[in-house]
């Protein structure tokens, strides 16, 4: 139970420490987490900042999110290094001294022990905590968290890694965040559009959320697109946590039927996890053949945990030989038509579902450049086809973009080819 002697917490600033951040090579993804378990709270996000592994910004961003909210949440730069800066920067915002947790020490010792190791002396460091703070343990890694609760603001320091932060962020927020909090949670609802461009879905669906802006509770919607795929967020902020998820869902549904075929998630699955999905309550197996994607669609089917139960396989065919040793394809076939035809990409699924004995199949064949187009099949040609279940569709696509964009929007409309193939849609 929070101390009653404390304020209640309604906005929240986010701060990532890293001077890693501050490159193109990595890019912050606690924040997102963070957020989303803040806002089901009640806590609303006010502020975030990214700052470099230097004290005097760390501190200065912690007297910027302090100075504009009652939560200030960190992650990182409490590793053992020297440039692990969070814990000092805390005790210069503070004005405070540090002591050494002897039970952290302890527990760091046993953590290297376990592995045979002894514990390096740098390690120490990571059992500091500023006076008037307490460390919160890690069962995941050695960087314990920090939790300093004052009257003014209450920070709270998490470990970068996002399987140490996660699991402790939840814990935080369950026994000590969510019960201070003095806001509305919010309900939160995310469908998923494939096939289909921005434009096209909010003009179907614009005259549907804006009735929810004016409801009440008001349901407000937020349209991300994305390659290939075109997200509704829907959000819902009331004290009656019941009511508004009765609104988003009436909302949820309505958006659905209006958007069906190409709205595949309202439950805020992928679209591997929906195909999967399908084809584990049918009893199906799925193959894969895949020419410019080069194995991309096997990588996202194949990154769904347990999807051995259901993906049999997948076969490269980049070039014109192997589509006809590894899968088939007659020869006279690409002659007539060319790899990136119709044709073609049927008889490549037909293959992959024959070798690799699936049920359902998807092919893809196509010229993502930059360079090999011509006149009649331009850079971002792309054929798609998906058989079995006794019918087979297959379409020729016309995508933008650079080589990357081109690949990525294959790989989503064969993955909703696979989803429309076994629906029968």
């Amino acid at each position: 139970m929070a101390d009653r002697a404390l304020p209640s917490l309604s906005t929240a600033a986010v701060i990532a420490v890293g001077s890693e951040l501050l490159t193109p090579f990595r890019t912050d993804t606690n924040s997102l987490a963070i957020t989303s378990r803040l806002d089901a709270a009640g806590i609303r996000l006010r502020w975030k900042a990214v700052t470099g592994d230097r004290i005097e910004d760390i501190t200065q961003a912690i007297r910027d999110g302090a100075a504009r909210a009652d939560l200030v949440v960190i992650s990182g730069g409490l590793g053992p290094t020297a440039d692990d800066l969070t814990r000092e920067a805390i005790a210069a915002f503070a004005g405070a001294g540090m002591r050494e947790d002897p039970t952290f020490v302890a527990a760091l010792e046993a953590r290297f022990a376990a592995r045979g190791m002894p514990m390096p002396t740098i390690n120490r460091r990571q059992a500091l905590v500023p006076e008037g703070a307490r460390a919160l343990a890690n069962p995941l890694g050695s960087a314990p968290g920090l939790l300093l609760e004052r009257a003014d603001v209450t920070i709270a320091a998490l470990p970068g890694p996002p399987r140490e932060l996660i699991p402790m962020l939840d814990a935080l927020v369950a026994s000590t965040l969510a019960p201070r909090s003095a806001g509305t949670p919010l309900v939160r609802r995310v469908l998923k559009v494939s096939g289909r461009a921005e434009s096209a879905v909010d003009e179907i669906a614009a005259p549907i959320y804006l009735t929810g802006e004016r409801s009440d509770p008001p349901v407000e919607t937020t349209i991300l697109a994305k390659p290939g795929l075109v997200e509704l967020h829907l959000s819902c902020r009331t004290a009656d946590e019941a009511a508004g998820a009765r609104a988003v869902e009436a909302m949820a549904a309505r958006l659905d039927a209006a958007l069906a075929p190409a709205c595949f998630s309202c439950d805020g699955l992928n679209l591997e996890e929906t195909v999967g999905a399908l084809l584990g309550e049918r009893t199906l197996w799925m193959a894969a053949a895949e020419s410019c994607t080069g194995g991309l669609i096997a990588a996202r089917m194949t990154d769904v945990a347990g999807s051995s139960a259901y993906f049999r396989g997948g076969i490269v065919a980049y070039d014109n030989a192997v589509k006809t040793s590894a899968l088939g394809v007659p020869g006279a076939l690409l002659h007539a038509h060319g790899a990136v035809s119709e044709p073609v990409a049927r008889a490549m699924a037909d293959g992959a579902r024959a070798r690799l004995g699936a049920d359902v199949a998807v092919a893809v064949t196509g010229i993502a450049g930059p360079g090999g187009g011509s006149d009649s099949k331009p850079v971002g040609t792309v054929v798609i086809a998906a058989t079995g279940l006794g019918r087979g569709r297959v379409r020729t696509f016309r995508f933008i973009g650079d080589r990357a964009l081109v690949r990525e929007q294959s790989v989503q409309a064969a993955l909703d080819a696979v989803r429309r193939l076994i629906l029968d849609l």
